[in-house]
């Protein structure tokens, strides 16, 4: 009891002089945050080291204002500690392999000594040290947070209305067989299962295809809830508004309908409530990375799909201006980042264009912050750099192209992927006349390829694109 209340008095002393930061590093699925969270640990890291050069935007580094980062024992010691090392040794590896995909929650504390260059405690004191927090978790379960707002038949509404195209194709065969259930029959636990086995495997066909607004996200990565009733129900988006009516006058506590109803409660209630309030209420800064470029490989379903999920994101994070005593009793966002990642996997020219894209994806939620007066900004990065920019000569005339080892058949090969649209593409896009490519004169209106990451040698720093500039905007005014 006496460390309980020790604990919450030194978080709170914390806050209060900003000693603490925590960043809230959010994205869907595949989107890179543990290459993100692994490559911000390393470029904070290697400040320790004589050459400071691999950080050139982020200028309490240029000034010499930041003396040492270490790794220091996270408060919350339930959660597992974010596997850096596992990391590190996976791009260190020859060939170099990408980090696993995040499978649970995990979180890393870092202890940034600085010395003081303003404010009122330089008088006091001319060192000071900033905590930053980390928390890492699968994208998967993100896009749940928004079952906070939704009833079972609210949430089925949703799930109707994207019920088009590809996935309707895919759901077909768990829908026949929902159909064929009569929902005020008592419930058969072994029927029940099979059909949420059955949405399972669609929403895991969807993932496939390119989609990204899956939900339960829980359903896809379980975790330690594989098998669990909690995660066997599924949405009723065949029903009529009358028989929804006559359902929940009339279906008795044991029939399917109840039980798919009493599940569902149960999962936003106690699965994504507890994920919220332990993960998400607190944080002081936000990065919200996007992989806009895969989508654009597969279908304007799963480009919309995307900018669905994206937007979902705002609706559960609290945004406002940061004072004294909110920073006390309830720390709100005061600086948020949109940020497109895999930027190495275009040409340079191209960039201007994806950090468009990224801005006409989130438009509405980013009006609604900068609204609120939060402190917005987007660019594109490479977290972990995979290729490197090149001059070919085509046809007498020297083009840009980027070259690097391709993921699929480890090949090297030297490639333009083509033109990424500044704007939300239509439908024409992917309909377009194909570019041409310089390796093998493969076409394709736009060619986006997996690539592998460049080697790193033990001990080196991570070579990125503009991780610097991402550190400046999130950590630089807190040393002044």
């Amino acid at each position: 009891m006496f460390n309980s209340i020790q604990k919450e008095l030194n978080q709170l002393i914390n806050r209060g002089f900003d000693r603490t930061l925590r960043l809230a590093v959010t994205g869907l699925s595949r989107s890179g945050k543990t290459a993100f969270i692994t490559s911000l640990i390393n470029q904070l890291l290697s400040i320790n080291q004589s050459s400071r050069h691999h950080l050139p935007l982020f200028e309490a580094v240029r000034n010499g204002t930041i003396i040492s980062v270490k790794r220091v024992p996270q408060q919350d010691l339930s959660v597992p500690r974010f596997d850096y090392e596992a990391n590190l040794n996976a791009l260190s590896q020859q060939p170099p392999q990408w980090c696993q995909s995040t499978r649970g929650v995990s979180e890393t504390r870092l202890a940034i000594r600085f010395q003081r260059q303003s404010g009122l405690l330089r008088h006091v004191k001319e060192r000071g040290t900033l905590y930053l927090d980390i928390v890492d978790y699968p994208g998967e379960w993100l896009l749940d947070l928004p079952l906070l707002h939704l009833d079972f038949e609210q949430w089925s509404l949703e799930q109707s209305q994207i019920h088009q195209g590809i996935r309707a194709e895919l759901a077909q065969p768990w829908l026949d067989e929902v159909k064929k259930l009569d929902l005020s029959a008592v419930v058969n636990e072994d029927v029940l299962a099979k059909l949420a086995n059955l949405y399972t495997a669609y929403l895991h066909q969807c993932k496939a295809q390119g989609m990204q607004f899956i939900q339960p996200g829980r359903f896809v990565l379980p975790g330690e809830l594989e098998g669990a009733p909690a995660l066997q129900f599924f949405p009723l988006i065949h029903l009529t508004p009358t028989q929804w009516k006559s359902l929940k006058k009339e279906a008795k506590p044991n029939s399917y309908f109840a039980v798919l109803n009493n599940r569902y409660d149960y999962y936003r209630n106690k699965m994504v409530k507890g994920f919220y309030e332990n993960y998400f209420s607190t944080f002081d800064r936000q990065v919200i990375l996007a992989d806009c470029l895969t989508p654009l490989n597969h279908s304007r379903q799963a480009f919309l799909e995307m900018q669905t999920g994206l937007n979902q994101l705002f609706k559960n994070f609290h945004y406002g201006k940061r004072h004294f005593l909110n920073r006390l009793f309830s720390p709100r966002i005061d600086k948020l980042m949109f940020i497109a990642t895999k930027a190495d996997h275009i040409t340079s020219d191209q960039m201007p264009n994806l950090v468009s894209l990224m801005r006409q994806l989130v438009q509405e939620g980013g009006r609604y912050v900068e609204f609120e007066g939060i402190e917005t900004e987007y660019t594109a990065i490479a977290a972990i750099r995979a290729t490197k920019q090149v001059i070919v000569n085509q046809n007498g005339k020297p083009i840009k192209a980027i070259q690097g080892v391709r993921s699929k058949d480890k090949r090297l090969i030297t490639l333009y992927p083509g033109t990424v649209p500044s704007k939300l593409p239509s439908q024409t896009f992917w309909q377009q006349p194909p570019h041409l490519t310089e390796n093998e004169g493969k076409t394709s209106s736009f060619d986006f390829d997996s690539f592998d990451p460049q080697p790193l040698e033990q001990g080196g720093t991570i070579p990125h694109l503009r991780m610097d500039a991402v550190l400046q905007f999130l950590l630089g005014d807190r040393f002044d």
